[in-house]
């Protein structure tokens, strides 16, 4: 097994149970893992939620984290993946001084390099919104605040698709509305 820790995306389907979060995120707390982004939203299958954690961790560790998930009662289904097996995306907002906007020419050409979008601008401040990759959005933060113009920032957790036809859910789901 490789022990050099690599980022994992794990994608956790569930029951839409309170105390599930927990219940996952304990998992992690009792390996000493920490989360490193973490979404939860409602799924393409009605009563089912899809939590996308992201974690370093090896592949043996790993294997572990995700069997120790899947065993959780109200847990469908877990699988963990490496980026390349993956859709990734994540949004970032960013506010930023709008009088330092006006006076740097180079913030705008910034903006429009990274492909992000002005959602609104006023004497104060304007808010920048940016889809895109991990990276990208590192980059347009440390541009940003180079020129000292950030008010404020945040960033979802990734959100993510396997590249595969079907995800793992919906071979479960199959199985089980056969049995």
């Amino acid at each position: 097994m490789d022990s050099a820790k690599r980022l994992y995306t794990l994608l956790v389907y569930s029951e839409n149970i309170a105390g599930i979060l927990n219940q996952i995120t304990a998992v992690f707390t009792r390996r000493q893992v920490n989360i490193e982004s973490l979404n939860v939203s409602a799924s393409s299958i009605k009563g089912i939620h899809k939590y996308t954690i992201t974690v370093w961790s090896d592949e043996e560790q790993i294997v572990k984290i995700t069997k120790a998930i899947e065993k959780k009662i109200d847990v469908v289904k877990a699988n963990h993946y490496l980026d390349d097996d993956l859709f990734i995306h994540e949004i970032a907002l960013f506010k930023i001084s709008t009088p330092v906007l006006m006076e740097h020419p180079d913030i705008s050409r910034a903006i429009r390099k990274h492909g992000a979008r002005m959602m609104e601008v006023n004497p104060t401040y304007a808010t920048v919104l940016l889809a895109g990759l991990t990276e990208d959005i590192a980059d347009l933060f440390a541009q940003l605040n180079e020129f000292g113009c950030l008010l404020q920032y945040t960033r979802s957790g990734r959100i993510a698709v396997t590249r595969s036809k079907e995800e793992m859910i919906s071979e479960y789901l199959e199985t089980q509305d056969k049995g």
